[in-house]
């Protein structure tokens, strides 16, 4: 697909409880759910929560006003249009995270730039808007290409990368700074889902042992390895958007509580990852 000491494995493997496992409360989910939010719901009602499908991107009066702890595993179109008044704090990568890692961690030349900057590029390059979906994030032949302003705002910030092609992609859930729950979703190119491999668990073992304190303590990580035998770090994902494909659906319901519950009790050394809202305020 073309994208712009070993403990892993041992975390994915043993099944030793974490602090989110005592949470109860109430799940909100967006209208429309994937299959892997149903795995992810069915998992939290086995786990003594309550799921609440919103009809729309409303949410309903009782659930506003209840004292209950609440959670959301959702996209970012509804995450934004509910947290807020859900009091839920959204953690998230930094806008340029991968702007700022190494080069022997993502063998290709990684930039942010504003949508409008973008437009004047003039050969293949890999676009996509960081933490949402607001451009399609594909190879495109050249800035021309890019959905104009009167689509998506000119100032608009976008990471373009070099084109890499995969043979193999994974993803990673993280919890404080560990491999959670993995699963491969792509094989050359094509959604292929099944088990992470040894190897992708040792190169996720490895780039958290350097990275770990540059991400929020619940955060999705893909890497892959490239057609010419490289491992490197593909993207970051907010936990809370992100589907499961093969991965445990319960060890992944770990990482989304802590990565979309309640805002009074994000940790400290969590709150420079809040994703920024009206409530939940800048970055500090």
């Amino acid at each position: 697909m073309a994208t712009g000491a070993t403990t892993g494995a041992a975390d994915v493997a043993d099944g030793s409880p974490v602090s989110s496992r005592g949470a109860v409360g109430i799940l909100v989910l967006p209208p429309r759910l994937t299959g892997s939010a149903r795995r992810v719901a069915a998992a939290a009602e086995d786990r003594g929560l309550t799921t609440l499908q919103c009809p729309t991107f409303e949410v309903p009066a009782h659930v506003v006003a209840t004292t209950a702890a609440r959670y959301l595993h959702a996209g970012p179109s509804f995450a934004d249009a509910t947290a807020d008044v859900l009091r839920i704090g959204l953690l998230e990568a930094p806008l340029d995270w991968l702007t700022t890692l190494p080069r022997d961690l993502t063998h290709r030349h990684i930039r942010a730039m504003t949508l409008h900057e973008a437009h004047r590029l003039r050969s293949p390059v890999f676009v996509k808007t960081p933490n949402d979906k607001r451009i399609a994030a594909r190879v495109y032949t050249d800035g021309t290409r890019l959905p104009g302003a009167d689509a998506v705002d000119a100032g608009t910030r976008v990471l373009v990368s070099d084109v890499v092609t995969y043979v193999a992609e994974f993803r990673l859930h993280v919890l404080d700074g560990r491999v959670h729950a993995a699963s491969r979703y792509a094989q050359d190119g094509r959604l292929e889902v099944a088990a992470a491999s040894p190897d992708a668990l040792a190169f996720a073992d490895d780039l958290l042992a350097h990275v770990g304190p540059t991400l929020p303590s619940a955060i999705v990580v893909d890497v892959g390895l490239d057609s010419d035998g490289r491992w490197s770090v593909v993207e970051a994902n907010a936990a809370w958007a992100s589907g499961s494909y093969a991965a445990d659906a319960d060890r992944v319901l770990d990482v989304v509580l802590r990565a979309a519950g309640p805002l009074s009790e994000v940790r400290s050394s969590d709150r420079a990852f809040l994703r920024r809202g009206d409530l939940r305020g800048p970055r500090t």
